[in-house]
């Protein structure tokens, strides 16, 4: 080509790039800021392209990681664009392009960290010289430096301006939901294209349908950087291979604790910035503090209400002064306020486990074992902690949440209270203190009521045979004559008992008088009355039976007698029975049944009379 054609051309080229920066300056002075890097290097392309008729005009950003130039943005839809390898020694580089097209790449720093490059495709015939090229890369790397500060600056002072009335609602709100949603709202804003979780704890059950995973708190695969993050307070960041991410994870961090981690996944496959972490950990901090302060506020509430569900079940337990009643009130309560869906108590006493009656059904199984067998291995070996949010052991049943609490009283386990449930986590490690704290305070009610059924107890039965008092036998008698049809009362009276008293010692007559006792009680009805009567002399009211069936229990028992007692003796046995209307002389019962027994006693003993209408008779 001679060399007029060629500074022709080179002047006509000069024209052409000189009318681009005129027209540039106009577009500049239109141009908005409120849009995207991408958006704007687009139409500064666009406008390059149209001035130098160029065929394309491409803008690539580096990517590390691959460590290639991928495009960021062009003049045209570049769809068939393709990444670039990275060449480090040149900074312009023409190259053929195939076909009648070449290709200058302009290689330059967009910033300290971010390495680009723009490629101009042109047609052979109308190219550059060298001169040309080094200072359209030189003009067009500040044009985009200029460009990416100014949208920079502007997305930084919204970004910002978000931070700030993101700052401003969270902590104006003492709701812990509040505060979560409106992270994952004001991280939408800023970084549309990013994928977010907030990671917490099994304690934050919630929450409607934000983004929450469960911080798994151990060194799990693809959770390492989270717990990370977690643990030491500080940004962690890892890049996923499949397919390529980015993920950055933000501790949730307030002056106390750390309460969660925010995970942020990049579109692609590239380092977070540094203004990118500093901004997120702005974030997450402030986040952290609302948060923090969120959680103060419930659980400031929740320990008043925590104090207020104390104090009126105290209330409620001293109304009930039966010990089931107590137990029934106690197991309703815990499955209201905790959500159980079974609960037991237990008495120790004797060395043994006693299951208290009130306690649900499931208890009363043998499919409750190893839930209480789990707990004592626990409580034995020490570890107070006896809780656990998820139980999935082949050999457990469909409960996976389990927590118990001691009854304790002076520093001595009285018992044992369990609650099963089976979500698992349904229990949180609150609701564990709340229900240690719980059965603390309601274990002196259930202590006195008890003692009170114990001394109730004693008032009514003989301390030495463990048979009702008099008293109590005359109360059921006279209960008996006014709502049943008929009842028969029998004197027993140990024949020879002295003569036991001088050969064998009192302590041997007293234990006769408890074989005796004992042997009588095995061979009545759950609703007989078996009392001592007095010295030697035992009692049994029979109701609602006729006189023929009292005769066969007291056969029934002086045979017993006469086989079991050690060493063995006999008794005589007085028999009254009334079943007329109106007949309610309980006094008249009981002097036929004594007059009945001692003819018994005159006529030989070991034997039964029956006084009947008037009519005494041996049978």
């Amino acid at each position: 080509m001679p060399v007029w054609v060629e500074k022709a051309m080179n002047k006509e080229e000069m024209k052409r790039y000189e009318s681009f920066k005129q027209k540039f300056f106009h577009w500049f002075l239109a141009f908005q800021d409120d849009g995207s890097f991408s958006a704007a290097a687009g139409e500064l392309l666009a406008l390059l392209k149209e001035e130098l008729a160029l065929e394309q005009a491409v803008f690539y950003l580096y990517d590390p990681v691959r460590a290639a130039f991928y495009p960021e943005a062009a003049a045209v839809e570049a769809s068939s664009a393709l990444p670039i390898a990275a060449d480090g020694r040149r900074k312009v580089a023409v190259v053929d392009a195939g076909g009648p097209h070449m290709a200058a790449r302009l290689f330059f720093m967009l910033s300290d960290e971010a390495p680009a490059m723009v490629e101009l495709v042109y047609r052979k015939d109308g190219g550059f010289d060298e001169q040309l090229l080094w200072e359209i890369r030189t003009d067009l790397a500040r044009l985009f430096r200029k460009l990416s500060a100014v949208l920079q600056g502007a997305g930084e002072e919204k970004r910002y301006g978000q931070l700030h009335r993101f700052a401003a609602k969270i902590h104006s709100s003492m709701h812990i939901d509040v505060v979560l949603e409106e992270i994952i709202c004001t991280l939408q804003n800023v970084y549309p294209s990013f994928t977010y979780h907030l990671l917490l704890s099994h304690d934050n059950h919630l929450r409607g349908n934000l983004p929450i995973k469960t911080l798994v708190l151990d060194e799990r695969e693809q959770q390492t950087a989270a717990l990370r993050a977690f643990l030491t307070g500080q940004v962690q960041c890892e890049e996923m291979e499949a397919p390529p991410r980015s993920v950055l994870y933000a501790p949730i961090k307030g002056v106390q604790a750390v309460y969660g981690v925010i995970e942020i996944i990049a579109p692609y496959a590239a380092p977070f910035p540094k203004r990118e972490i500093h901004f997120i950990s702005l974030l997450a901090s402030t986040a952290g503090s609302a948060l923090e302060n969120a959680k103060l506020y419930e659980q400031s509430r929740r320990l008043v209400a925590d104090l207020q569900l104390i104090n009126d079940t105290m209330r409620q337990l001293n109304a009930r002064p039966r010990l089931h009643e107590a137990i029934e009130y106690m197991v309703s309560q815990i499955q209201q306020s905790f959500g159980a869906d079974e609960v037991g108590f237990f008495l120790f006493a004797d060395g043994k486990r006693e299951l208290l009656p009130g306690s649900t059904p499931f208890f009363f199984d043998h499919r409750s074992e190893p839930y209480i067998e789990w707990v004592e291995k626990r409580r034995q070996s020490g570890n107070d902690i006896l809780f656990a949010g998820d139980v999935c052991a082949p050999a457990f049943g469909p409960f996976r949440s389990i927590m118990a609490a001691p009854m304790q009283q002076n520093k001595e386990t009285k018992g044992l209270c369990i609650a099963l449930a089976n979500e698992p986590y349904r229990f949180t490690f609150e609701m564990f203190k709340l229900l240690e704290s719980l059965i603390q305070h309601s274990t002196l009610a259930f202590m006195n009521a008890m003692l009170r059924e114990e001394l109730e107890k004693m008032v009514v039965t003989d301390y030495l045979t463990k048979l009702h008092t008099r008293r109590y036998l005359d109360e059921r008698i006279q209960q008996s004559m006014g709502t049943d049809a008929s009842g028969a009362f029998m004197l027993l009276d140990i024949d020879n008992f002295k003569q036991i008293n001088d050969v064998y010692g009192h302590q041997t007559g007293d234990e006769v008088l408890v074989q005796v006792a004992e042997t009588m009680r095995a061979n009545i009805r759950d609703s007989d009355v078996a009392a001592r009567w007095g010295g030697e002399e035992l009692a049994v009211y029979l109701p609602n039976v006729p006189l023929s069936d009292a005769v066969a229990v007291a056969r029934r028992i002086m045979e017993k007698v006469r086989e079991q007692t050690i060493p063995a003796v006999t008794v005589s046995c007085g028999i009254s029975w009334w079943g007329h209307a109106g007949f309610q002389d309980a006094e008249q019962l009981f002097k036929r049944a004594d007059a009945a027994l001692y003819m018994a006693k005159e006529k030989g003993k070991n034997c039964i009379f029956v006084h009947d209408d008037g009519h005494v008779y041996k049978v």
